[in-house]
Parts: structure tokens; sequence; C-alpha cells
């Protein structure tokens, strides 16, 4: 797929705090690209920099195949996880002032704010001033005043913090849509359930470097374990010496009064059918599922891993 931004080993310094660390990351046209890490990790800072608010020291950034310059401010929104609203000033007329920073014309940055102040219920905020209003509804101000002048490429940071889950998925739908219609999406969150929902891609910084890249569904599968849910009828003991020397028992406990659910891994080399013929006349098996590891699993496995942390918070059974 072709790219829309490409980060070129980007390094950033800041005195003797190394922020960004060659830093290399591709970006797909129409794609929903999740940038994810621990606090301190090098997000922002990378961020900061594509949105040419800091400039790397060493490195490249190309958007559209061309070198990033002052021009590409036109075709970038950028929502900030701290928001800039002034406080005193009255809604609709921030909204407009800011539309017009963005290069739109009075009379269409107008029409657009009347559409989309229509659409998420808004009217009578148009003059409220920013401090009247809960911090959910200033940020649905800022989320329309960052889309409002329709950039290819959307740089959200933490953008669902302080929403209700009924505008949260509101903004989700929203972001949806906007992919649909052409445009890109860059995220930096904590959420890994959002990430999942949305993301086709990802990558994963910690202590300023990347250390994990690639589509959702390709690092989903490749960090499959052999590790299996499967709930069934019959002994329990049964069951535990039917897996001999096949399978390890991981977990188990009651679904309900005559359902046992039981967690194995598989042993290497061992087929999954070949162990479901061993039970399958010590048990009537229930059902049978792979336990594909969850994004926060492969999060806090990752990171774990690079800061030499033994052990996981995974919860295999939910």
């Amino acid at each position: 797929m072709e790219p829309i931004l490409e980060i070129r080993n980007v390094t950033k310094r800041y005195s003797n705090h190394t922020a960004v660390s060659d830093v290399s990351i591709t970006v797909p046209k129409q794609s929903i690209y999740g940038l994810l890490g621990p606090n301190g990790a090098g997000k922002t800072s990378l961020i900061r920099i594509i949105n040419q608010i800091t400039a790397p020291d060493t490195g490249e950034i190309l958007l559209n195949g061309e070198r990033l310059n002052a021009k590409h401010v036109d075709i970038i929104g950028y929502l900030p996880e701290e928001r800039g609203l002034y406080k005193k000033m009255p809604v609709g007329e921030q909204a407009l002032y800011l539309a017009q920073l963005k290069g739109l014309k009075k009379a269409e940055a107008k029409k657009r704010l009347k559409y989309w102040f229509e659409k998420f219920e808004m009217q009578t905020w148009w003059s409220k001033k920013v401090d009247e209003l809960s911090k959910g509804m200033q940020q649905k101000v800022q989320f329309i005043v960052t889309i409002l002048h329709e950039p290819t490429l959307l740089i959200l940071d933490e953008p669902f913090s302080g929403f209700d889950p009924i505008n949260a998925q509101l903004i989700r739908n929203e972001i949806l849509e906007l992919r649909k219609k052409g445009a890109t999406v860059i995220f930096s969150t904590h959420n890994m359930s959002s990430v999942e929902e949305l993301c086709d891609h990802i990558a994963l910084m910690n202590k300023s470097q990347k250390i994990l890249d690639g589509s959702v569904k390709d690092i989903r599968r490749s960090h499959k374990n052999n590790i299996f849910r499967i709930s069934f009828k019959g002994s329990l003991v049964g069951f535990t010496n039917g897996l001999w020397t096949s399978a390890e028992l991981l977990d188990k406990g009651v679904e309900d009064d005559d359902v046992n659910w039981a967690i194995i891994k598989i042993a290497q080399g061992v087929k999954s059918s070949d162990l479901l013929k061993e039970l399958l006349p010590i048990i009537e098996i229930v059902s049978f599922n792979e336990v594909i590891p969850s994004m926060n699993d492969i999060f806090i496995s990752n990171v774990n891993k690079e800061n030499n942390v033994v052990g996981t918070a995974s919860t295999l059974t939910e």
C-alpha cells in the first residue's frame, strides 16, 4: 500500500536526554495507525516533529513523497492531548477564528461549522463561553475544529480521554467515516481496546525507540503461543489425565452447572486435531477456541521484555 508518511531514521535530543532514537515508521494511506507506548516512550516528541513544532536532529520525514515543509501544515489536523481552547471566548467565535487560521474562508467555515454543530447536537453552544462547558463538551468542540479543514492526515493524541461511552463511540464512528472518505489517521493512546477496534497498523515505542510495528492482524498472529480454551462436559480429572503429554493445563474452572472450562497449552509438534481425538472418548466438547493474545497482552509483554521485567499482566481467561 502506498505510504502517506515516511519517517526515516529520526533522532531528537534535548540536552542530555534522547527523546527519539533512530525511529523509522511508514504509515500507509487511508489507514488508522496506532502510535503506542508507555509514558515517556517518545510518542509525543515524534508527533511534535511531524507537526513541525520541533525539528529532528537527524533523519527525515516525507509526506506524500515530499520532504516535510511549511505548506504541509494545511493538510494536517492535530488534536493534542492537552486541549488548547480559550476559556473566556465564545465557542462559535473561537471555532470560526481557528477555522480561518487553517485557511478556510469565513463563509465556508460558517457553513461547515453549522453542519458539525447540528450533527453533534451543539447548536445551543455557539454563544457560550468555553469555561461554561464540561470537559467532554470542550473536547467535542476541539475535535470539530481539528477536522473542519478536511485534512488528509489527522493526528489525534488520546482522542477519547474524558469522553463518556456514548460520546467516545460518536468520535470512533467519525474517525472511521473520515478514513472511509480518504483521510489517514494517526492516534496515540493507552486504550488497547480502541487499538483493536480501530487500528489497521501500529508502532510500539519504548525508551525513545521503536520496538515493534506492523499490521494489527499480523502482530497478533505472530504472538500466538499454542494456547487454547476448551469447554466440556465430563470429569475434570478424566480430562486432565487425557491431556497426558500432549498439552499442559494452565487454568481451569466451572462455566455452569455441568460445563467445565480449561486453558491448555498444546505441546510443540502436537496437532490440535490429534489432541481432540484423544479427548473425545473421555469428554463431550462444547467449544474449542485458540486464545490469540490481545493488543494489551502484546503491549505489556513487549514493554516488560524491553525493561527486563519478568511476567505480564495478561489474563488468558477473559
